[in-house]
């Protein structure tokens, strides 16, 4: 009984693996150009709104202790 639970373990994982190389080959990978560009344009998004939030956090420390 437990040989026949380790081959279907077996048979399931050999047949995940064989799922997952076939996936991998439709991948299209982005070129370098793009991944330079797009990480670029998500760091300066971040800074943006790092600065913004510092100035509001900023404005509403100014505001609240004048109370």
């Amino acid at each position: 009984m437990n040989d026949d639970k380790f081959e279907t373990v077996k048979k399931s994982i050999v047949s995940y693996f064989k799922g997952v190389r076939t996936e991998w080959g439709k991948i299209t990978w982005p070129e370098k150009h793009q991944v330079v560009v797009e990480t670029f344009f998500v760091v300066a998004i971040v800074f943006v709104f790092t600065v913004f939030i510092y100035v509001v956090d900023i404005i509403f420390n100014a505001l609240l202790s004048k109370f």
